[in-house]
């Protein structure tokens, strides 16, 4: 096979420009029933925040600042970067229902939607409240977040991969697995 061939499989998968990004995968059923082919959407306008620049992790405690539950706090249960959404454990729900048919009314569940980035906030772990956040470099040379209201580090919450590594209690070396 050539290099090029390689390459080009290899590829991220281009999408129409007018796709729309939910919070389904985009080769899942529930993606493309979203985005049917042939049909025009308007584009939806999403402020571009850097890489760099973000601040909201999953496993973070954030407080809503703007909704239904405006001055609730909740754990982040997802991150959708392309969208500027996040989805909190059991907090901005709604119910509906699900395995509807002629016969059977269907189970009535509770599903999380997302949440926009700018109406949430992080939660100060000193005094849980919501504040504001910058990255600085500490003394070591490792990039931190810091509260703009007290001045104290806000950690970031352990990551743990989908199979229960956790990368920074893992004990021996790590070039082999990463």
């Amino acid at each position: 096979m050539r290099l090029t061939a390689i390459l080009s499989m290899a590829a991220k998968a281009a999408f129409p420009k007018d796709y729309r990004y939910g919070t389904s995968r985009p080769w899942t059923i529930a993606a493309k029933r979203l985005n049917p082919p042939g049909k025009k959407r308007r584009k939806v306008f999403i402020e571009p925040i850097a890489y760099e620049d973000w601040s909201v992790f999953k496993g973070d405690t954030v407080e809503i600042l703007s909704g239904k539950d405006k001055g609730k706090q909740g754990k982040v249960a997802q991150v959708f970067r392309h969208r500027n959404w996040v989805i909190l454990d059991g907090l901005n729900t709604h119910f509906r229902y699900i395995g509807k048919t002629a016969d059977y009314r269907g189970t009535y569940i509770a599903s999380e939607a997302p949440l926009l980035i700018r109406d949430i906030s992080l939660v100060d772990p000193t005094d849980r409240k919501p504040t504001e956040v910058e990255w600085r470099f500490t003394e070591e040379g490792e990039k931190v977040r810091v509260s703009l209201r007290t001045g104290r580090i806000v950690p970031k919450p352990v990551f743990q991969r989908r199979d229960g590594i956790v990368p920074q209690q893992w004990k021996g070396p790590m070039q082999l697995f990463f």
